[in-house]
This record gives structure tokens, sequence and C-alpha cells, in this order.
């Protein structure tokens, strides 16, 4: 069946840009990562632009490994904290969503709970919650932890860690607030509701001491391909941002996500599969190669075998670059992202050298790395969008924000021109402009206002 919908766009913002040299281009800010000027720029462009939001990746721990190289990396070490970050967004904008990144790992689900419903007021209904378990052994170092907690303990907390918060978030319920002043009663006592959650990894008494958000939760995001992430997506989530670079690969994701909902009570409409694309589009083919080109030959040897490291959990530090991949370094499987894994390992079974193996992740990021003219962008996303392997895209800038820029000069026409995306938005909430509906509250009944 012909889609009648439009796709979805968000803007994934590392600080400079997604390429690990991207500070080093003459049209970047280096003093970006703590000048809020630069990302309230960023988010501004990407609400002219008309986008969906805007996503701020995050580790809430700075990179473990090889010095020398770390001090060619900035954006891992030295970010803002997202939330705060969200905070001062959600003030100083008007229609985009507002993407930030937080561990179920490291947290509370209280604390959580009450920070982003917060943002959401704040926003008037544009927050989301990019839900994570972590997947990097240094994170825990900061947490009192020896490294990474076991795959399925994260995913068995993090599982309960999202029922909490959502309870939570159910406190109140639609039209609780009464402000009746005649009679001073401000709010409807039965409809406020105590949790009184007891499980495995959380006792939470509640209630949560902030009224019902504007879009009756924020919405939640998710990236996990492994069999309980795509559980979790299909129970809770409702943006998947997907790392499938393989069309049927990820048709065959799409598919088995959303399969999956109704037996959770869910229309698969009301979770968006939107994979990450790395974007270098020119007026030419050779343009566009041109700024992959300048960006890779900016990369010091060092940052892409430890970028190589990190996502393979394999130390190349003494690898020469003109040499095939020690495969014997791969482990059995990997602690974070399967699908992010299995992306590079193909690659690398291909016989492909250290030296081509950095050249393919610069460009691509594991990625759907995208490399040409507006036409040939368009027809990508478009075949992607129309054959259900993706209902929109998580645009992973090299640069900001001048890929950006050249994004919506160049590509963002030929979508509209091809009826693929809006002219304006259509709601005020990012869960009205992503076409969502909106939650149920648990405990939410027909009954008249008590005085």
């Amino acid at each position: 069946m012909a889609r009648t919908d439009k796709m979805k766009l968000g803007t994934f913002v590392y600080t400079f840009g997604f390429h690990p040299a991207s500070w080093l281009h003459p049209a970047s800010d280096v003093n970006g990562a703590n000048d809020f000027a630069h990302l309230l720029d960023v988010a501004k462009r990407s609400e002219a632009a008309k986008f969906d939001f805007m996503f701020m990746a995050d580790s809430p721990a700075a990179a473990v490994g090889d010095p020398k190289a770390l001090a060619r990396i900035p954006t891992k070490m030295n970010r803002f904290e997202p939330l705060s970050l969200l905070s001062a967004l959600a003030v100083t904008t008007n229609d985009l969503g507002l993407v930030a990144t937080v561990s179920t790992s490291y947290y509370e689900p209280y604390n959580v709970a009450r920070l982003f419903a917060s943002i959401d007021h704040l926003s008037k209904g544009r927050v989301c919650w990019n839900v994570v378990t972590s997947d990097h052994d240094e994170t825990g170092y900061n947490f009192n932890r020896e490294g990474l907690d076991p795959h399925a303990l994260r995913y068995e907390r993090g599982n309960e860690f999202v029922d909490v918060v959502f309870g939570l978030w159910d406190s109140f319920e639609e039209g609780a607030l009464l402000l009746d002043r005649e009679n001073g009663v401000y709010y409807d006592k039965d409809k406020h509701h105590t949790l009184n959650h007891k499980g495995k990894h959380f006792q939470v008494r509640g209630p949560l001491n902030i009224a019902r958000t504007p879009q009756g939760r924020p919405v939640i995001a998710q990236a996990g391909g492994s069999e309980p992430g795509m559980d979790m997506a299909a129970r809770t989530a409702e943006i998947v941002f997907s790392l499938a670079s393989n069309i049927d690969r990820n048709r065959a994701f799409y598919e088995n996500v959303k399969r999956r909902m109704p037996a959770h009570g869910r229309d698969p409409d009301d979770l968006k599969i939107m994979p990450g694309i790395v974007i270098n589009v020119g007026e030419t083919e050779a343009e566009a190669k041109a700024k992959v080109d300048y960006l890779i030959d900016k990369m010091h040897p060092d940052v892409g075998r430890l970028m190589l490291s990190e996502f393979l959990e394999a130390d190349l530090r003494d690898v020469a670059l003109d040499k095939p991949f020690p495969m014997d370094r791969l482990p059995a499987a990997p602690k974070g992202s399967r699908a992010l894994f299995d992306e590079l390992v193909d690659f690398v079974r291909s016989g492909r050298t250290v030296g081509e193996l950095i050249r393919h992740y610069a460009e691509k990021h594991t990625g759907n790395g995208m490399t040409g003219t507006p036409a040939q962008i368009a027809d990508f996303m478009e075949e992607w969008f129309d054959t259900r392997a993706a209902d929109g895209f998580i645009l992973m800038f090299p640069t900001l924000p001048s890929s950006l820029d050249d994004f919506v000069r160049l590509v963002l026409p030929e979508l509209r021109r091809r009826g693929l995306f809006r002219e304006e938005y259509e709601g005020k909430t990012l869960r009205e402009n992503l076409g969502l509906s909106m939650p149920v509250n648990r405990f939410a009944k027909t009954k008249e206002p008590a005085r």
C-alpha cells in the first residue's frame, strides 16, 4: 500500500558534527562545546527547516583509551550535560522537538521522571527521552561499578526503570488541576495517584510532584538492535534509532519490531523507525566526495584506531594501517549495540585493511553513509521510506552547521518537490508532529471532580 504520510527528520547532534575531525573544519566553531549560542544556532536552523527534532547524543563519561588519541577527539571529553542543555533550548525554541539521551543504568526513575516532565512543561510538549542502558565500560567506573553491567541485567533493570517512570508520569490524571479559588481546592484528590512500586530493582512510592505534561508523557526513543532491545522498543518506544546500513536488513528490522507491538496492545503507527544516515551532499558527486576526503585527510590515524577500538572492543593501537584487520582481536559478541557491531564486522570480514576500515568508518560511521548529489540522496531516502525500511531519518551531519545547511539548501527542496516532507509543522507538540497518539493514563476513570 502506498504511503500517505510524510517522512520524519531529526538532526543528530555531536557538538561540532558527527565526523571525529569535524572540530578541525574551518567552518566549525572551535569554542562550540561550551557555547550555548552554537547549539541554539543548530536548533534554530533545524526548526526553520521544519525538522521534527534535534537529537542530543550523550555519554555521561569521558572516553577511556589512548591519551594521545583522546587529546585529538573533543566530543566525549568536553560536552554539555544534555538535560541542562534541553532546559535552555526548551525556552529559546518554539516548535522543534528536543531529544536527550539518559541511561537507565546510572539514574533513578524518580529523577528521570521529574526532569523530563519539567522540560516537557518548559517546552510546552516537545521533549523526548532517548532510553539507553549504556554500552561502554567507561561509564560504570564513575558510578560505583567496575565497568559495564551484563547485557541481560541492563535490559532487565531498564525495562523496570521505564515502567516506573511511566507510572510516575501518570500520577496526575488529565484535568486533575481544578485551580478552584472559590472553594480553595487546587487539585482533585481522586485524580492524583500513588504508584507504590516494589520490584526487583526499584522501590518507588510516588506520586510525582508535577502535573501531567502537555504530551500526556514525553515521547520515548530507543536504539537497541538486540532481541531484548527490539522487544523493549515494541513495548515502550515511539522512535527507534536503527543502525542497519542495508535496506533489506532494515526492512526486516522494521517489520520485526512493528509486528511485536500488537501483543503489547500498541498500534504499529505509534512507532517511527528512523535509521541514522550520514549525509555528504554536493551539487556534483565530485563536490560531495571532496567534502568526505577533506575530513578524512584531517583525521589522525590514531583517532581512527581509537574509534574502531571503542566500537569493536578490540585493541588496535599497534596494528599497521596497511595490514588486514586482526580477526583474532574481535570479541565473540559485543557488550553494547549488536547492530552497530555487526555492521562493522561485515566490512572487516571482506578482507579490508585497517586503513581502509578507518576510511570507511570515517565516511559512514557504521550508518547509512550517503555521498552524492541532491537527487541521489533523495532517491535513497525515498526508496527506504516507500518500501517501509524507514519512517524517516536521523540525519548525522559530518559538520555543524555547514553540513546541515548543505542538506537544507540542496536536499530538502527535492524531498518537498516529491511530496515526501512537510512545508509547515502540523501541530505544536512533538507527539502531534510525529503523528503519535496520546497515551492513556492508567488510573483514568470517568468521574465527577471532587469538591
